[in-house]
């Protein structure tokens, strides 16, 4: 862990990376430093922020912002230990370990995983057929997750002291014993105790020089913030889940930016919800324009009912709450939408009508066919969002209901703040997407369903037709198409205990979104 940049000098006991001959002999082990060694900053202050966000507050993650410039006198005058004391004790103190546990698992990685270098990774890849270690200054329960699943390594990091409280575990914020020189060492030593030292030993900076001195070989990596990054593809894992509501990596000045602009964000969001509720759906679109929401809209949209017709089926894929209502701007007139849960203050003020469903799918078929007798009806057959370039597998019911199915393609683009969470507050997703400076949403209307492609004239099963629309969907996006599910996702984020899955079901349930209740869907 570094709070500033090591020294860009070398030292000449070790050879640059650069030198590495992968075809001089086989290497089986590895041990290697992550700031600024398999990653290309060597700033770990990034993923302390984010802990201390997530799983704490705003409050703490601006006191962290605050005591940057002591951490950087401490690094530069004192020592690399007194920084990472300090930062650990500002980022930890008081937290509950299964809150920074599920940060770790759901939000860290995917920081973590954009910042592999690919040389280093080359390097440390190689040597898969025995033991990887990352040994880091960092606390092991924020790496440990990200160095698992993504690098295949174990993982040698600071620990934290703890202490229980009201039954819950908690961190003091005081750390046993910093990661740093001689300790590297030690620990490495103790890993492989009773067999031979790593192969390889890669490095960045002087404290880093104790571990590897024992390594057969070892090298410097030199700083090079313009490295080129390992592809996502080569890493051992894909972030296809992930949590959190910052978007970028906060480096401080982005972090600074992203605590600052929290407030003005908001009063900004409040004005976009509600200004635009006041005026006609037909002339949204235009008025989105004016208070800075990019809306492009591509293809053909359908025509609206004849009177006394059915409506259209619009199925489109899930980004964020807002999919139905963006849909109806869009379209420039009312749709309705469907949902697991809607609440009376979502319904009494969302522009457009949302309609909850039962789960039970014979009752839920009869609603969704009356309201298509009414007009259009907007569906996200995922059942859940997905952030990364991936469709989760889509439901089957809406493809017996119609065979008026327009298939949409639904892309959000969001910069600062992400409108989409599993542990967080639902109801506060939309005004996390209107918080965005410039938030953008691209609609793409594909050509409707001809009859033989639909389960009407009997030649597909519903199965086959809501995989035709995925299919469909995910080569307009140039999306992946997955057998993942709405339970895979929470599983997922919520690790062995399913504690974060409950905690995410009943904030599903509950959905409350000012704009609209439109995230579970047939």
């Amino acid at each position: 862990m570094a709070v500033a940049p090591a020294p860009p000098a070398a030292s000449a006991r070790f050879p640059p990376v650069s030198s590495y001959d992968a075809s001089a002999r086989v290497r089986r082990t590895a041990a290697a430093d992550l700031d600024g060694t398999l990653l290309a900053s060597s700033s770990a202050f990034p993923y302390y922020f984010l802990v201390a966000l997530e799983a704490g507050s705003c409050v703490r993650a601006l006191a962290l912002l605050l005591v940057a410039p002591l951490l950087l006198a401490l690094y530069t005058l004192v020592s690399e230990a007194a920084a990472i004391a300090v930062l650990a004790f500002v980022t930890f103190a008081g937290l509950r370990v299964r809150d920074v546990e599920a940060v770790a698992r759901g939000v860290l990685p995917r920081h973590y995983a954009a910042g592999v270098r690919a040389d280093t990774w080359a390097v440390f890849r190689g040597c898969g057929e025995g033991r990887r270690v990352v040994v880091t200054a960092s606390p092991a329960v924020m790496v440990g997750d990200f160095a698992r699943g993504f690098l295949g390594a174990e993982v040698a990091g600071t620990e934290l002291e703890t202490f229980c409280a009201f039954g819950n575990a908690r961190f003091t914020g005081r750390i046993k014993a910093a990661l740093v020189g001689e300790r590297k060492a030690e620990v490495v030593r103790r890993l492989f105790a009773g067999g031979d030292l790593p192969d390889v030993g890669l490095g960045d900076r002087e404290s880093d020089h104790d571990f590897m001195a024992i390594c057969k070989e070892a090298y410097m990596v030199p700083l090079d913030k313009r490295a080129p990054l390992a592809a996502a593809d080569t890493l051992l894992s894909r972030a296809v889940f992930h949590d959190g509501r910052l978007v970028q990596r906060p480096d401080p000045a982005q972090a600074l930016f992203a605590l600052a602009y929290l407030p003005v964000g908001f009063l900004l969001a409040l004005f976009r919800v509600f200004f635009n509720l006041m005026i006609p759906v037909r002339l949204v679109r235009h008025t989105y324009r004016l208070t800075g929401i990019r809306l492009r809209v591509r293809g053909t949209p359908p025509p609206p009912p004849a009177p006394g017709a059915p409506g259209s089926l619009l199925v489109c894929n899930h980004r964020t709450a807002l999919d139905p209502i963006i849909l109806s701007v869009a379209l420039g007139r009312p749709v309705s939408c469907v949902t697991y849960s809607a609440s009376r203050l979502s319904t009494a003020i969302s522009p457009i009508r949302a309609v909850a469903l039962s789960r039970d799918r014979a009752t839920d078929a009869a609603r969704m066919a009356a309201l298509l007798a009414e007009g259009d009806v907007v569906v996200c057959p995922e059942g859940t969002t997905c952030r990364e370039p991936c469709l989760l597998r889509f439901s089957a019911l809406f493809a017996e209901l119609t065979d008026r199915i327009v298939p949409v393609a639904m892309e959000a683009r969001q910069g600062t703040y992400y409108g989409s969470t599993a542990r967080g507050w639902k109801w506060l997703d939309p005004y996390f997407f209107y918080m965005n400076p410039r938030p953008g949403y691209d609609v793409t209307f594909l050509p409707p369903l001809r009859p033989e492609e639909t389960c009407g004239a009997g030649r597909r099963s519903a199965a086959d037709v809501a995989n035709h629309v995925q299919r469909v969907i995910a080569k307009e996006l140039g999306f992946q198409c997955t057998t993942l599910t709405r339970k895979d996702k929470y599983m997922k984020l919520a690790g062995n205990d399913g504690s974060v899955a409950v905690r995410a079901k009943k904030n599903a349930a509950d959905d409350n979104a000012a704009t609209a209740t439109t995230k579970k869907v047939v």
